[in-house]
């Protein structure tokens, strides 16, 4: 590799890694004063947690040499150590470190749905459990040489060039994540305190600065592989990042302006954190003015379905279902009618769409089952739930004995 590829690999792992602070403000803006610090420590403790689990065997885990392996072996390179010690350990080191803030977003991601009850030692026993159980075999699954990523071979064959595409993880990141969010809030229940228009968030700055966070780091997450790749993809999926969070915002804020009469700041920022969802798995495969529709598309859809909690009754505090894994799906699925090529709609037949069908399905059945069975045992166990008093006191103090803001002057000197 020359060195431009290395300075663009090391620079790419730190944007990631930076977006999993930008979730913590985008979620800690979000909630009620009271529940903030608890907020951001969910995405902090994923990625301490997440981070040394990725060293010790989640690499490992995340690589199969067999097409119907569940996952690697976690065993094989406890704490990456041959990886360390190979001939190629430079550039190995960099994509493996590259891969765990894949992994510790993810986790992140899901924290957001149960906001404001949930107990934070549960939380990271859950944390650890899901990403052996879920990430670590499904990033196996999508990029690290299983069934998913030869699911074009085993339907069609060995002459047959389709393939599963899932450029930077619409299916092992955003379905995956949306899909657990939505168990863990069944098996968790509702807030005494859900109803519509019941909550507000308690900084609405502190949204916009995350969703900014996210939105400068996801350049790194889409065209992040692409030093693998000399990059030479990195200009269309640097467009296509762009263009698609752009019109996304738009599809969003025209929908609250029709449905309430007014467009938001946070409905901007819930508009840009969906077109990045949606255009994650797409980046490299579309035109940039297909790249527009989808954002547009995901926007428009993505604002209406986060209303649907309240329809169906299921408590997603802050939006993890109705944003990462509709939009998810949005992306996964656009891909069958419109990827380059082979999309339905542009050149080619009904495989795209079969296999990210396929893989969609797979990804968020697995997910939820797991995660729900997961969430389920703890929760009879140690319990996952705050009890209801201190629910209402208040997340921060009564978990983490500390409050976001200091109110009482008289305690400053």
């Amino acid at each position: 590799m020359d060195t431009g590829s290395i300075a663009w690999a090391v620079t790419a792992t730190a944007l990631v890694l930076l977006m999993t602070p930008g979730v913590a403000f985008f979620y800690g803006g979000l909630v009620k004063a009271k529940s903030v610090v608890s907020m951001m420590m969910m995405s902090f403790g994923a990625l301490a947690l997440i981070g040394v689990l990725w060293v010790l065997y989640g690499a490992s885990m995340s690589t199969v040499t067999g097409l119907w392996d569940f996952s690697g072996n976690p065993l094989d390179d406890l704490g990456l150590t041959s990886l360390a010690s190979g001939e190629t350990a430079n550039t190995d080191l960099l994509g493996s470190a590259y891969s765990a803030t894949f992994a510790i977003i993810t986790v992140a991601l899901i924290s957001g749905a149960i906001a404001d009850r949930a107990r934070f030692g549960s939380w990271m026993l859950f944390a650890g459990v899901w990403a052996t159980l879920v990430y670590f075999p499904v990033a196996a699954w999508v990029w690290g040489g299983g069934w998913i990523l030869n699911l074009g071979t085993i339907l069609f064959g060995e002459d047959s060039a389709a393939a599963v595409i899932d450029y930077a993880g619409g299916t092992a990141v955003h379905i995956n994540a949306g899909a657990a969010a939505l168990a863990l809030v069944l098996v968790l229940g509702k807030r005494s305190t859900f109803a519509k228009g019941a909550d507000k968030p308690h900084n609405v700055p502190l949204v916009l600065l995350g969703a900014a966070i996210l939105w400068f780091g996801w350049f790194g997450f889409n065209a992040g592989a692409e030093w693998t790749n000399g990059l030479a993809g990195v200009g269309l999926i640097t467009v296509n990042t762009l263009g698609a969070t752009a019109a996304a915002i738009i599809g969003w804020l025209i929908v609250e302006r029709v449905k309430d009469g007014k467009s938001t700041s946070v409905g901007a920022a819930s508009g840009a954190v969906s077109g990045l969802v949606a255009i994650t798995p797409a980046c490299a495969n579309l035109t940039p003015g297909w790249s527009l529709l989808l954002g547009a598309l995901t926007g428009t859809v993505c604002a209406l379905a986060v209303e649907l909690k309240f329809r169906l009754g299921y408590d997603d505090t802050l939006d993890v279902v109705g944003i990462h894994l509709v939009g998810g799906l949005i992306g996964t699925l656009y891909l069958g009618f419109f990827a380059t090529g082979t999309g339905l709609f542009l050149g080619g037949g009904l495989q795209q769409i079969t296999l990210q069908l396929i893989a969609a399905i797979a990804v968020l059945g697995y997910s939820f089952v797991i995660a729900w069975i997961v969430g389920t045992v703890i929760e009879k166990t140690i319990g996952f739930r705050l009890e209801p008093d201190a629910e209402v006191a208040g997340v921060d103090n009564s978990v983490h004995g500390e409050s976001a803001y200091d109110m009482d002057v008289r305690e400053r000197v």
